[in-house]
């Protein structure tokens, strides 16, 4: 079916920040899929300098990327990214980077999604007074492989130096700044040409979109046989109550709309004391 799904189709990357490096090679290797690369700007959906705010949801800001670049150009298969940062979902005191990585088919009127949460991400600002301040947060953050981002205030600034590799651009664009301000902000730039551990998740993402679409309906081979039901319940080894813990995934087709039921997709039929409410309130 997949043969079928892509034959003599080529996909668009849409992308302004060279995305293609990693995502071009994986959907050649694994799908076949030979691809192209059409420009759009997507810092009209959010900057995450903070010169445009990011309003839309993630997967609102996929479509819309996929929606322009089909506008842009004759494509009719399209892949985009999107990538946040903040607090973990469930370890709140880490900083977690998630990407998604969206696989948008306007000839067949679908979309499919690829997702990597990750705590492996340099996300970070700082608000700095010297030189070593500086340096040291450069350092720390993966400078200079990773780019740096200054700013004379961290919110309403006038100022911002992106895309910063040199020591001696970063230190001539402080003092720059540092004369008319008695402090700067210094964040890392966050933008993937700009951040090797940042298109390392995209590259991981990018390979969950692609075992998803290879995940294919057993009733009529549509690509992206997917959980489309999460239950949780998964029995207490000591009271048998049931737990928070997932029971069961139930996969469902998006096309022909078949399901099936994966009881205990952790390989475990009863969840420890520690993690009931009735044992452990």
């Amino acid at each position: 079916m997949l043969s079928n799904f892509f034959n003599d189709r080529k996909v668009a990357i849409a992308t302004m920040h060279k995305k293609e490096v990693v995502i071009a090679s994986l959907l050649k290797q694994q799908l076949l899929l030979d691809s192209y690369v059409v420009k759009i700007n997507t810092d009209v959906f959010g900057t995450f300098s903070g010169e445009i705010k990011r309003i839309l949801t993630p997967v609102d800001a996929l479509k819309e990327k996929c929606f322009l670049a089909i506008k842009n150009s004759n494509c009719d298969l399209v892949v985009a990214s999107e990538g946040s940062f903040g607090p973990h979902p469930e370890l709140f005191f880490l900083t977690a980077n998630e990407e998604l990585v969206m696989l948008f088919d306007e000839k067949n009127q679908d979309y499919f999604i690829g997702k990597h949460l990750t705590t492996q991400t340099n996300f970070g600002a700082m608000e700095v007074k010297s030189v070593d301040e500086l340096l040291r947060f450069a350092y720390h953050h993966g400078f200079p492989s990773h780019g740096l981002i200054l700013k004379d205030k961290n919110e309403n600034f006038s100022v911002c130096y992106k895309g910063i590799r040199d020591k001696n651009n970063l230190i001539q664009c402080f003092e720059k700044l540092l004369r008319a301000n008695e402090k700067v902000v210094v964040e890392t730039d966050m933008r993937a040409m700009m951040n090797p551990t940042r298109l390392k998740s995209i590259a991981k993402a990018t390979q969950n979109l692609i075992e998803k679409i290879k995940h294919t309906c057993p009733q009529c081979n549509y690509p992206g046989f997917d959980v489309a039901e999460v239950k949780k319940g998964l029995p207490c080894e000591e009271c048998g109550m049931p737990t928070k813990s997932i029971l069961l995934l139930v996969y469902q087709c998006k096309k022909c709309t078949h399901s099936t039921i994966k009881m205990y997709p952790k390989d475990k039929q009863v969840e420890i004391a520690m993690y009931c409410d009735w044992c452990n309130p």
